[in-house]
């Protein structure tokens, strides 16, 4: 285990500047917190962050991701908390520790790779500062090393196919390759115990049989360079035994088939010398054919450069040579973050001609916010998701200003429709409430509720809108259909005489109607008129009874007893009817049915509509009122006036102050309540306070 000064010597070795009692605070506060805790292999559990930590070193990263390495499982495994660390040791690394805890609680639900690929979208999206998935990776290659010391076999395979899932394709993402391959090969170690074994051995055998074969061949290749003038470092190295087998899966060939087992490393001064070194080896030994890839003029998705090519060389083998900077020599090995290490010491002039990953050093430090992060760097695929979870873990993945309604048509659509709240970490919020990367959401059902057409205004996404449509059509059309039977049932009524069992089945077929539903519902939208109706049902009825084309003739008033208010019919919102107004109806062609009172002044640029006396139905509740209320401009008047609507359990919708001068204040309030008497009650309650000057209800229109 690394000691306090050791890690902090590696870290002031590359960084002079680093914040050294950051670093020791770092190392004392984790040392303590995790007090007698021990690792499976026995160790102390102090040595797991610390290990975790050097391996960060090694990577040359700044101050701050050290000692969130160092105290990376504090919050979650210790009595420590995040006011603890934040008071400690500021708010970044505080930030980046909580980071890191939250993707450590995740753990895939299925092996299944579809839910591996969701939560390896997840571990991106949440990551808005990278260092957090630097840090994640190094604690999971340091826990990948130490896994044989877990004596459950059924725990390492679950914890190595994790990582094989998830995990290091993560680290190949960023552009990670070491930890990507050392992962790996732990992973497949233990996943295939016997393939791997094989492999190794076939790889010792062919080392003993050849010599000293990659000695051999890194000189000839340097020699060769070294006539044409380029200073070359020659790396070799045998393909990692996961890649070989994986490879000889794919073609279905032996490893006696599988030919370029070796790959070589060239790395030059710049990119000249690597398009001249690719020339130099192609003269000198034969080309694969279909092998050459140039990775520098076209990078991989996550940044990688280099020249590939394989040739035959003169041992009568294949060998991969790969050609490269040392620049894009860093980058391949770990990626995003080799570049701490690049930024030290290099001229502001060489700032513009880094990768985009050079690039995303700068943007850590001077980032206003997650999202602009996220916009300069490719990970920005996944800007546009949210990931959150169910109670049970289920991961949801939703579009980003997806809400707690899209999260419940997420889960199914019966839990939607059935929504009436939602729990977002454990606190009751209203279903418009956006959901945020990492929320556990807990939907609220009840098998009373049924969508509601004001949930429109809020779901965003397309399953959520289509759901609640698909409801409130099929509601809108039983509704059209009861409202038209109504209309239909006073038409009858001023029928001279009573019709006979075939009269409707005849008015149909001269309506050219298919059904009886459908003359409900063109009665309801005024698609046809009641003298249309009363002639087909029997004609010449309408001349004989008076009624002329565009007038109703109401013997008694339509009752909306049954109805939703917004689905057949709509309460004007220029008068706002509650129920026990008089109130009259206006039919517009293929329009709800608006609803005014008596006395609106609106009614009169209606002329052109067809009007129908309407009546509430017995039992109806519930609307919205419009007041105008003048208080004394004294402290506490305000809250009395509020006070009063409360205790008349008026919930308020909205309220404005519309006028102030020196004496009263004119507020607009907007409430609901049950029915006219209920309004009438709290108008009167609000006229005896001492601190109300005036309370009327909003004149209609």
């Amino acid at each position: 285990m690394l000691r306090q000064y050791e890690l902090v010597d590696r870290v002031l070795s590359y960084d002079p500047d680093a914040d050294e009692a950051l670093l020791n605070r770092a190392y004392v506060f984790s040392m303590q917190a995790h007090g007698s805790q021990k690792r499976a292999s026995g160790d102390p559990y102090f040595s797991h962050p610390i290990e975790v930590a050097g391996i960060l070193t090694d990577l040359r990263l700044d101050d701050e991701t050290i000692a969130t390495a160092i105290l990376h499982d504090t919050i979650e495994d210790t009595v420590a908390t995040p006011e603890q660390i934040e008071k400690s040791f500021g708010p970044s690394v505080a930030r980046l520790v909580d980071g890191v805890t939250k993707l450590s609680k995740i753990e895939a639900q299925t092996e299944n790779e579809r839910a591996a690929e969701n939560l390896r979208k997840f571990l991106l999206a949440m990551s808005s500062d990278i260092r957090v998935l630097l840090v994640k990776l190094a604690d999971r290659l340091h826990n990948m090393r130490t896994l044989h010391h877990i004596p459950s076999e059924q725990k390492r395979r679950r914890i190595a196919r994790e990582t094989m899932d998830i995990y290091a394709p993560l680290a190949e993402r960023i552009g990670m390759y070491e930890f990507m391959r050392e992962m790996q090969t732990l992973a497949f170690q233990q996943l295939e115990p016997d393939a791997y074994a094989s492999i190794t051995k076939r790889l010792k055998q062919l080392n003993e049989g050849g010599g000293d074969l990659i000695s051999r061949i890194s000189s000839g290749l340097r020699l060769q360079l070294g006539r044409a003038g380029i200073q070359a470092e020659i790396q070799g190295r045998e393909k990692h035994p996961y890649s070989i087998w994986k490879k000889m899966a794919e073609r279905h060939i032996s490893f006696e088939q599988l030919s370029d087992v070796m790959a070589f490393r060239v790395i030059v001064a710049d990119i000249d010398e690597c398009y001249k070194a690719l020339g130099v080896l192609h003269r000198r030994w034969p080309m694969v054919p279909g092998r050459f890839k140039d990775y520098i003029s076209t990078p991989k998705r996550n940044g990688y450069r280099s020249l590939h090519t394989s040739i035959i060389h003169s041992e009568k083998m294949r060998i991969e040579v790969q050609i490269r900077t040392e620049e894009m020599h860093a980058e391949a090995e770990y990626g995003l973050a080799a570049h701490w290490a690049y930024k030290q010491g290099k001229p502001a002039g060489e700032q513009g001609n880094h990768s985009w990953i050079r690039d995303l050093v700068d943007i850590l430090e001077h980032a206003d916010n997650p999202e602009e992060l996220l916009e300069h760097t490719r990970m920005a695929m996944y800007q546009d998701r949210i990931f959150a979870f169910s109670p049970t873990g289920e991961l949801i993945q939703l579009p980003k200003g997806s809400t707690a309604i899209d999260f419940a048509y997420a889960v199914h659509t019966d839990v939607g429709d059935t929504t009436v709240g939602a729990k977002i970490n454990g606190r009751v919020v209203p279903l418009r409430t956006l959901i945020e990367n990492g929320d556990q959401v807990q939907i609220l059902r009840s098998k009373a509720q049924e969508p509601q057409v004001e949930w429109l205004t809020f779901a965003f996404t397309g399953k959520a809108r289509a759901a609640i449509r698909r409801f409130v059509r099929h509601k809108e059309r039983e509704e059209t259909i009861a409202l038209g039977r109504k209309f239909y049932d006073e038409i009858i009524r001023r029928i001279p005489a009573p019709l006979g069992p075939e009269a409707l089945p005849e008015a149909l077929k001269r309506l050219k109607l298919p059904d009886e539903e459908a003359l409900m519902e063109s009665i309801a939208r005024k698609l046809i008129d009641d003298a249309t109706v009363m002639d087909a049902l029997m004609p010449g009825s309408a001349e004989k009874a008076g009624v002329k084309r565009r007038e109703t003739g109401q013997r008694e008033a339509i009752s909306m007893k049954g109805l939703t208010p917004g689905v057949a019919f709509q309460l004007a919102e220029c008068c706002n009817p509650v129920p026990g107004d008089r109130i009259i109806g206006v039919r517009r062609p293929d329009h709800p049915v608006e609803v005014h009172t008596i006395d609106c002044s609106k009614l009169a640029e209606q002329q052109d509509a067809d009007w129908v006396d309407l009546a509430w139905g017995d039992g109806s509740d519930g609307g919205t009122a419009r007041l105008t209320v003048i208080v004394k401009n004294e402290p506490g008047a305000l809250g009395i006036m509020s006070g009063i609507l409360g205790a008349h359990h008026a919930n308020i919708v909205n309220l404005s102050l519309s006028h102030r001068d020196a004496a009263f204040h004119t507020y607009d309030v907007t409430i609901e309540v049950h029915d006219v008497q209920h309004l009438m009650k709290i108008i009167a309650a609000l006229r005896a306070a001492d601190a109300v000057s005036q309370a009327e209800r909003t004149p209609a229109g």
